[in-house]
């Protein structure tokens, strides 16, 4: 994802003279940022965006407006997301990868997955989770079977699985098994592509 996609998908926002008008005065006033956040979904829309999929108008907006500060990029987004409702919080979260910011609003990735705010916590792994340390990644991802998150909103979960996940999700694939409880179809695919299928059959069988 880059800000010129962005922008090139809002291009029919209803007030686009506000959009443009808005990016100007950040660049310039960053600290007019939150009046702009807060004003986005009003004048901008709610929408889904058809590509890139996933996003919504307001998250697209916010994400450019994130990115047309001069600096302090993570203080800013950090505030944002604190003081933010569920909206501008997602919006946040989806434009971290975008912000040359390294590893500094990793804790808002912690913050989101302990909620149980399921468009948060997929928001939350995104492309910027390459940032958690993969034990935390681990939680996170079990975080998502249990709250339903769909496993296709992990980015990289195929590259970063490993076999602790593999003995993690077939602990619970055995948990849920006693309990006549099925697991997401996704993480039995997961665990069939990490050749953990026998191991989830043994756990079953004991």
């Amino acid at each position: 994802m880059t800000p010129d996609r962005l922008r090139a998908a809002l291009r029919g926002v209803p007030d686009p003279q506000w959009l443009d008008a808005a990016l100007r005065r950040v660049a310039t006033e960053p600290a007019a940022i939150p009046r702009f956040f807060a004003s986005t979904a009003r004048r901008c829309g709610r929408e889904p965006l058809a590509d890139p999929s996933g996003w919504t108008v307001d998250e697209a907006a916010r994400a450019l407006l994130l990115t047309a500060l001069p600096a302090d990029h993570a203080v800013v987004a950090d505030s944002l997301y604190r003081h933010g409702d569920a909206a501008e919080k997602r919006a946040v979260l989806r434009a971290l990868p975008l912000l040359p910011i390294g590893a500094a609003c990793v804790p808002l990735l912690h913050d989101a997955i302990r909620t149980n705010d399921t468009r948060l916590i997929a928001a939350a792994l995104g492309p910027y989770a390459r940032h958690l340390e993969q034990p935390a990644w681990r939680q996170a991802v079990l975080k998502c079977v249990f709250t339903g998150v769909p496993l296709a909103a992990v980015d990289d979960l195929d590259g970063r699985a490993d076999s602790e996940l593999a003995a993690m999700l077939a602990a619970l694939a055995a948990e849920r098994h006693a309990a006549g409880r099925a697991m997401p179809t996704d993480a039995t695919d997961l665990l069939a592509r990490l050749g953990a299928g026998s191991h989830s059959t043994t756990a079953r069988e004991a």
